[in-house]
């Protein structure tokens, strides 16, 4: 399936801001600053770094975003640290499996989340230690 990276992020936006803890009441973002949203400043980039891997484990996903995207992130350090995600307040890092998911379905692709392993909280996607301080 062939979508547009417009409609690719309409898709994505219907699937994560409904659960975005930056949300107001309304469903409308809470950011002071909604452009600052490092998932939606850099859509076309993660866009393109998602559509470049194929595969079931989420870790050549990570790599290719840390790579693609974060590398180009204002908020990340020369030393390729990030406060902000490190804070858990990156909406891409937190919402990551979704993301994948959103556009790998949108794309026909299919993420076999059978394979990834539950440790009872929240899913924090990690850096390599490559790419960490």
């Amino acid at each position: 399936m062939n979508h547009s990276l417009a409609e690719l992020e309409v898709i994505v936006r219907n699937k994560i801001c409904g659960v975005c803890t930056d949300r107001a009441v309304d469903g409308a973002c809470a950011l002071e600053e909604p452009s600052t949203c490092a998932l939606f400043r850099l859509f076309p980039q993660v866009a393109q770094a998602i559509q470049s891997v194929s595969s079931d484990d989420i870790l050549p996903y990570i790599d290719a975003i840390r790579r693609n995207v974060c590398s180009v992130c204002c908020e990340q350090a020369s030393d390729n640290s990030c406060e902000t995600r490190e804070q858990v307040r990156c909406s891409l890092d937190a919402y990551l499996l979704l993301v994948v998911d959103a556009i790998e379905e949108a794309t026909g692709k299919t993420f076999d989340k059978s394979r990834l392993q539950s440790s009872g909280g929240p899913t924090q996607v990690r850096p390599y230690p490559e790419f960490s301080s």
